[in-house]
């Protein structure tokens, strides 16, 4: 069984998608960084160092389901043929993590993809020539700032999911932060893309942050100003993870993460805080 977390009545599962090392060292993704902030950020995350000095990463989506439905945040890194395939871990194991969750593609009725990046919307839309939406009762939510800056982050999305999706009629498009469903809100988290988006997931003094890529490395949950290299508004990132990170609430705090060793960020790391919404 995945890894789980249970806000109130709603239980935010990790399903694991693929494993490996990213494309350049860490210290060109963090060029500001010092030797004691690596430091520091392995004793936190050891796991996310493999035995040849690289970045390793996780690939990683989250489903939150409750009797009000179940909505899954991020599409990994796909099969095979996916668009991620040139730098990626794939074919991806999403369809057995979801399996082994007990949850059907059909059961899905939202998904909330963070932003488009390859590794981020790899099991939306699959079939190659023939595209068709892998989760067929959901409607799919981007913020409509994403899909128009789609011509800088990657232009062949827009065949690949983009048009598929709108041609099933279920693209959704959010214009900042907006409710999904008691307990569940989509939060505006731009700056590592122009439409990134977060997703809260809360039940009275417990919350959930499932982050996309708001935080990538641990790293940043000690310095969230560390500019990321592929931000694409680095002053912006910075402000919307320390939105995320330094809000302060009395309840506990967990983090969703795709790209960290652990899936969920306990609250003695997270400087004990609510985003505002």
């Amino acid at each position: 069984m995945p890894s789980s977390i249970q806000v109130g009545p709603y239980t935010v599962i990790a399903l694991a998608d693929g494993a490996g090392p990213f494309f350049s060292p860490r210290s060109e993704a963090f060029p500001g960084a010092t030797a004691e902030q690596w430091a520091a950020a392995d004793r936190i995350d050891p796991g996310a160092l493999d035995a040849e000095g690289r970045w390793r990463l996780q690939f990683r989506a989250f489903a939150i389901r409750s009797d009000r439905g179940v909505t899954l945040v991020d599409a990994g890194i796909g099969p095979a043929d996916s668009p991620a395939a040139s730098w990626a871990p794939v074919p991806g194991a999403l369809p057995a993590s979801l399996a082994a969750a007990g949850i059907d593609p059909s059961d899905v009725d939202t998904v909330v993809l963070t932003h488009l990046h390859t590794d981020h919307v790899g099991w939306a839309v699959v079939g190659g020539e023939q595209p068709w939406p892998f989760f067929p009762n959901a409607a799919y939510l981007l913020q409509q700032t994403e899909v128009e800056a789609i011509d800088r982050l990657n232009p062949p999305l827009r065949s690949r999911v983009i048009e598929p999706l709108r041609e099933t009629d279920q693209l959704r498009l959010l214009d900042g932060d907006t409710p999904l469903r008691a307990g569940e809100r989509a939060v505006a988290t731009p700056g590592h893309t122009p439409g990134h988006q977060s997703v809260l997931v809360a039940s009275g003094p417990e919350l959930v942050v499932v982050t996309g890529d708001l935080l990538v490395h641990a790293i940043q949950l000690l310095h969230p100003e560390l500019a990321y290299a592929h931000e694409m508004d680095p002053e912006q990132a910075r402000a919307s993870r320390e939105q995320v990170l330094r809000s302060r609430a009395a309840g506990t705090f967990h983090l969703a993460t795709p790209h960290l060793t652990e899936p969920f960020v306990p609250p003695r790391l997270t400087r004990r805080g609510r985003p505002r919404p």
